[in-house]
């Protein structure tokens, strides 16, 4: 069997995903069979598997830096928000029950069956199982019914890394306030801890690197460097500004995307860097509006109307402005949505915004693949579906986003409205380039320099944990 290790945090947001992925790219290179795992997951950024069933997708990403394609057993329980209170459970790839928060917990054991399961699997199969910890590890009101932290950890016997992220400050009370709430199992695995995101001069960090070894009895790993110009998947939505930001675009770039309440797949625009999110109608005029995904689409197309959004949408169409919708968003720009299973919403259908001549109707099943398509000029690249719906053309002669390998359509182009069910399409910049809009590409998987990266630890990191 594989060995396990284990990647926690003393926090959300500390670097862990960022961590994994560097670890397993650097493993890889060593000549190992690495693979990712992540019991449990709560994003709604998401990615299918060849195979079917959909992963996180930083879990995706992962499996790309050991030179994998994601499986499902790399993200056994995903959870998709998509209400205040619950979550769509997802369980090897598949849409399993949608549970509210209390509900989720009284199906700890036989979910903790499927996380063994699952990580048993990639551990008959890969020299080294990488595993990656959620929120911080000492949530102590969840510790009966940990799935994913440390509680999973100690039931593998698995050395673990502890990461905190110094760039938000507090870093000495939550190293060693965590430390302080471990268990004596706990702290028995623990080997290391990582100081993350460290700007500036690395010197100048030794007296509380020496500070935090000695009240924690625990040796440094390292002081990572911030990484500028390495870019990551985000694993969720966190990573969006609270506030919108005055675009640098010129006129003919001006870029607005809408943030929903349940918004799926940011990952989508991470090349308009200088794009606008907006939750209420702004003051400024756009030329180009985006939809995203969303895990809702029925209330957050409820939202947009009662943030008076719906109609500013229409206003900047009248105006000029390009309307862009990605699933969720492709779906609301059609003439109705309907749910006659009670997917999302207690109303059989609801009324879209009209911009584009289409139906859609939401099913019990969900659709997930990886496609290669062509755009109208001839642009080949690679997209992914992740959809409840089947939507339907109202126009005789419709004019597609995209032609997919299978010979068949995504999507519709009308008068400056275009929508597809493609996640993905616009992060390549041929495509972008297509719509009339210019974006740098950027280096966003570069695994080569994430092991360069983690290079300098690795020998202490072979010392503790190999």
């Amino acid at each position: 069997m594989g060995k396990p290790i284990f990647i926690g945090g003393t926090s959300s947001h500390a670097g862990k995903s960022w961590m994994v992925t560097a670890i397993c790219a650097w493993l890889r290179r060593r000549g190992l069979r690495v693979a990712p795992f992540k019991a449990q997951n709560m994003s709604n950024n998401s990615y299918p598997c060849r195979a079917g069933g959909e992963i996180g997708r930083a879990q995706a990403a992962q499996a790309w830096a050991c030179g994998l394609d994601p499986e499902p057993a790399m993200n056994p329980i995903l959870l998709k928000p998509n209400s205040d209170g619950g979550s769509q459970v997802v369980v090897h790839g598949k849409v399993w029950k949608t549970l509210p928060a209390r509900a989720y917990y009284e199906h700890f054991d036989y979910l903790l069956q499927e996380v063994l399961q699952a990580y048993g699997n990639l551990a008959s199969r890969f020299d080294v199982v990488v595993m990656e910890g959620a929120g911080s590890v000492t949530e102590l009101n969840l510790r009966q019914f940990d799935l994913v932290n440390l509680g999973l950890a100690a039931r593998l016997s698995a050395p673990w890394l502890l990461v905190a992220d110094i760039e938000r400050g507090g870093v000495f009370a939550s190293v060693i306030g965590t430390v302080g709430l471990l268990t004596p199992e706990e702290r028995g695995l623990m080997r290391a801890f990582a100081v993350n995101k460290f700007r500036g001069d690395l010197s100048l960090f030794e007296g509380g690197k020496r500070i935090l070894e000695e009240r924690t009895g625990c040796p440094c790993l390292g002081v990572f460097p911030y990484a500028n110009g390495i870019a990551l998947d985000d694993e969720d939505s966190l990573s969006i500004p609270d506030a919108p930001a005055v675009s640098a675009m010129p006129v003919g770039q001006r870029c607005a995307i809408l943030r929903f309440p349940r918004i799926s797949n940011t990952t989508d625009f991470r090349l308009l860097k200088c794009a606008s999110w907006i939750t209420v109608p702004a003051g400024q005029h756009f030329d180009f509006i985006f939809l995203p995904g969303t895990k809702n689409t029925m209330a957050d197309l409820e939202w947009l109307r009662e943030q008076g959004l719906a109609e500013w949408i229409l206003d900047e169409h009248r105006r000029g402005a390009t309307v862009v919708g990605v699933c969720g968003g492709f779906q609301m720009l059609g003439e109705s949505i309907g749910d006659p299973y009670a997917m999302e919403s207690n109303s059989t259908e609801f009324a879209g915004l009209g911009l584009l001549p289409i139906r859609t109707v939401l099913q019990r099943e969900k659709t997930t693949r990886v496609v290669q398509a062509k755009t109208p000029g001839g642009h080949a690249f690679s997209g992914y579906e992740i959809h409840l719906g089947e939507t339907t053309q109202l126009c005789s002669d419709p004019v597609p986003f995209a032609l997919l390998e299978d010979g068949t359509h995504d999507g519709l182009r009308a008068d400056r409205v275009i929508g597809t069910y493609l996640h993905g399409a616009l992060e390549d910049t041929g495509v972008l380039a297509e719509l009339g809009i210019i974006a740098a590409p950027a280096d966003l998987m570069p695994f080569s320099s994430l092991a360069n990266w983690f290079a300098p630890y690795g020998k202490d990191f072979e010392e503790f944990f190999l």
